[in-house]
This record gives structure tokens, sequence and C-alpha cells, in this order.
């Protein structure tokens, strides 16, 4: 694996926070999106010098996805450090009420403070932050009712800042993926390229192929084998070969095809087969 720091910040991102800085004093509140699958590492590092004193609603998205016993874990860190947070099954049950109310309860002083001044505010408008693939574009289309932000599993696919009116008294900011500008730790850069918050050519295919299978070895062994009937690790060839004849990924001639095998665990991440999972472990961090 590489050990040296990833260091993939495109222009747009720059931009993108420039533009954030420049319109903060029309938010309210900002909404950072968080993948379940990596609470930790999901979680914008330099967040606060691009929002200011805004106050922050942390929405863990494909919660459907994640090892709840895990990610509940940091649930509760981020609630002891004072953040207001909701975990979200983006995909089906998503009960839009819930951010409203989160929202109103959360800006009910300001709101308040409106009021006594005489001061009629019928609009809170949010901001919606979070990096690469981590559901903001989901959550913005299950707010508003309808598919009005683009959503894939491609990091970058919002390019711009847009304002959409979404339910009731609401109006939402989208905003780009953001990530910050050098990840150190090299377990939080292949916890995102895991989940395809990083360019897929970022970080060798391989080595993220590997990292999975060895991260399924390590904490859920009975996933690894149901879904490729790997047993053991001891051999990567033998691990590949494994996979290959289970997926049929075999040439006639009993050669492996690698590159389908690479694609096969990493798309199987990236589009919610394998559930149950949670990447970061809240013990690998110091606070």
């Amino acid at each position: 694996m590489n050990n040296n720091p990833i260091n993939w910040y495109p222009g747009h991102m720059a931009k993108t926070k420039r533009l954030i800085k420049e319109n903060i004093n029309l938010i309210d509140i900002v909404y950072e999106v968080i993948d379940s699958r990596v609470p930790y590492s999901s979680k914008i590092r330099d967040i606060d010098s691009i929002i200011g004193n805004k106050p922050v609603l942390l929405i863990f998205s494909k919660y459907d996805l994640c090892d709840k016993k895990e990610t509940d874990k940091f649930l509760d860190y981020y609630k002891n450090k004072g953040y207001y947070v909701m975990a979200c099954d983006l995909s089906s049950n998503f009960n839009v009420k819930k951010i409203f109310e989160a929202s109103n309860n959360i800006l009910k002083d300001k709101l308040s403070s409106f009021q006594s001044k005489g001061v009629k505010k019928d609009i809170i408008r949010a901001l919606v932050v979070g990096v690469p693939n981590a559901g903001k574009s989901t959550l913005i289309n299950r707010i508003v009712g309808k598919n009005v932000a683009v959503t894939g599993n491609k990091p970058g696919v919002t390019k711009n800042l847009n304002w959409i009116r979404a339910y009731k008294n609401i109006e939402l900011l989208d905003s780009p993926g953001i990530l910050w500008p050098k990840i150190d730790q090299e377990k939080e850069a292949f916890n995102l390229a895991s989940t395809t918050a990083i360019k897929e050519d970022i970080l060798p295919k391989e080595d993220v192929c590997i990292y999975i299978i060895k991260f399924l070895y390590k904490y859920y062994r009975e996933i690894l084998l149901d879904k490729y009937g790997v047993r053991n690790i001891d051999d990567f060839y033998d691990v590949f070969e494994t996979i290959a004849k289970k997926r049929g990924f075999m040439s006639r001639g009993g050669a492996i095809d690698d590159e389908r095998v690479i694609n096969c665990v990493i798309n199987d991440i990236k589009s919610g087969k394998i559930k149950g999972i949670t990447f970061d472990r809240i013990e690998d961090y110091e606070f």
C-alpha cells in the first residue's frame, strides 16, 4: 500500500469552498452529509473554516448499509461533541419531516429573535455539504420529492452551487463534494477510496480491492465467505482465483481475469450490494 499522503484536491473543490464562504451569510443551517459506513473518514476536516459558526446538522446517509453497532458509536461521539445528529436510510422509509423538525428546533432561538423584532422570516436556507458520493444528491431528491439533483456513484457529479426550493419553508444550497487538501492517514484514504469518495485512479485499484478483502476478513468473515467463497487470505493469488471461480471470471484457458475480480469487489461496495459494514472503528482513532 501507498504510505504517502493523498493529495487529490481538484480545482473545483477550492472554488466550491470559496463560493461557500461568499454565500455563507445567506445560510441559516448546514446539513453535512456523512456516509454511515465511514462516519469518521467522511467528516470534512476543515468544515469550520468554511462555514464559521453556523449550526450544523450531521446527517448520516446510507444508514441501511452500515454496521449500526459500530456506526452508532460515532453517532454518540458526535453528539457528545455538541453536534446535532440524525441517521437516515435514504433508500426507503425516509421521513422528510424529521429533518425539518430538527432544523426548526436547532434554529428556534434565531427564529424567535426575528419574531421578537417584528421581522417575518418564512424561509430557512440550508447549505448541503459532504465528501463526494456521500449521498448529498439523494438526500436533496428525497427532500424535494423529485430528481432535481443529478445522482451518481462517481465523485464530482455536482459542479456548481445551486439553490433548490424544497419542502415547505426550506431552500437548499447544493454544493459539489469537497475534501481537504491532504489526507494524511492511510486508513482514511483507503476508506474513502473504498466508498468511491476519492476518484478511482488516485489509488491503485488492486490495492483498494485488497484493502477491502483484508477488512472484510478481519471484521466480517461471514460476508466474505458468503459473497466470494473466501475462507482465508494467506495467498492473494488463491483469493483472486476463488472469487474468479465463484463469479465466473475465469478464461477458457483457466487464467484469472484479475481486472474483473478487482472491479467486482469495489463495485459491490460502491453499489451497496454488501451491507452491514462500517470501515471506521472508533478505537482506531485518537480524539
